[in-house]
């Protein structure tokens, strides 16, 4: 099912993959509430109309597409969309709900590496390494924080799903544009239970 979707990204580090994403929505890019290639250029506005028009675009939405790209940590409002994104807000009789919320790692340079890496434990698991150093902590602070008696993927090593382990979840760019309605809809279907989570909504 078709979900109400804003993308929170890098303009000049990410675009090019924002659009590719809006172009895999295929017929669900009509649901698409944030920026596109026409969007009107909003650089030169002032903070408080930007954040209106940014506040505009979420409120409508239910799931937020987060770009992971290498300088993300530098852009002005990513981690504000993102706080906006988890919030909720009430306007005249409607009130958002909490946004489920999916990263898309970028690939650069031809590889993940930049932020992924692997180890092998003794068990034998090799757990997908995340270098947090590149992410922001409202990002952070959303990962790995199910909450259920049954969190673990593996108890032997005490590893989380990479789905379903974090409310923010992180994607390989590939993985989400060959299905991207699943990730969707995992997101969306978290943020309907997000008590199982212990979320944290402030930068």
């Amino acid at each position: 099912m078709a979900r109400e979707t804003f993308i929170a990204y890098k303009y000049d580090e990410a675009s090019d993959l924002r659009d590719e994403i809006i172009e895999k929505l295929g017929d669900d890019s009509r649901y698409y509430q944030g920026e596109t290639a026409e969007s009107p250029d909003m650089s030169g506005d002032k903070i408080d109309r930007i954040k209106n028009s940014l506040k505009d675009m979420i409120f409508q939405t239910s799931v937020t597409i987060v770009i992971i790209s290498p300088n993300l940590k530098n852009s002005n409002w990513v981690d504000w969309e993102i706080q906006y994104s988890l919030k909720e807000y009430k306007r005249q009789s409607t009130t958002s709900r909490t946004n489920g919320i999916v990263g898309v790692i970028m690939k650069y340079n031809g590889s993940y590496d930049w932020l992924i890496s692997r180890n092998q434990n003794q068990d034998g698991c090799t757990p997908r390494v995340i270098d947090d150093s590149k992410l922001y902590d409202i990002v952070n602070n959303n990962r790995y924080n199910l909450n259920t008696d049954n969190k673990y993927s593996c108890p032997n090593c005490q590893s989380f799903d990479q789905l379903n382990g974090s409310y923010i979840a992180l994607v390989e760019e590939e993985n989400f544009l060959n299905n991207p309605s699943h990730y969707i809809e995992n997101a969306y279907n978290k943020s309907k239970e997000s008590w199982n989570y212990n979320l944290s909504k402030q930068r």
